[in-house]
């Protein structure tokens, strides 16, 4: 089992930057793809970046691509989510999410095997 917390999530305004954590505790955490995915009200959760296990490979939603970033650190158990020129449409409950199947890195939330809670980010116009 691995249990996730997102933390970091908050109100800012357009233009502004947010950095989400995750921290994972339980099994192995360097062994697990790790993603981010958000929901906003009335719409269905979409993937937003992944990461694999070694952090050589990463992939992103073009919606997000060149303003959000993502990392980990492994010795910390924890991954990251930088969010840089953020618009009032990347408002969402954002969650990570791990996958225990490393060979492939997914971006299909339906894959992940652990969820955290999730954190909101507001961003006002």
């Amino acid at each position: 089992q691995v249990q996730l917390i997102e933390s970091g999530g908050g109100l800012v305004q357009a233009g502004g930057s947010l950095r989400l954590s995750c921290a994972a505790s339980g099994r192995t955490f360097s062994s697990y793809t790790m993603g981010w995915f958000r929901q906003a009200p009335g719409k269905e959760r979409e993937f937003v970046a992944v990461i694999s296990w070694s952090g050589g490979i990463t992939d992103y939603a073009d919606s997000v691509k060149g303003r959000f970033t993502i990392s980990r650190d492994n010795a910390k158990g924890t991954v990251y989510l930088l969010m840089n020129s953020l618009k009032p449409e990347d408002t969402a409950v954002y969650y990570c999410a791990a996958d225990d199947y490393t060979a492939v890195v997914t971006t299909n939330d339906y894959e992940y095997d652990y969820w955290g809670q999730g954190t909101q980010v507001t961003v006002s116009s």
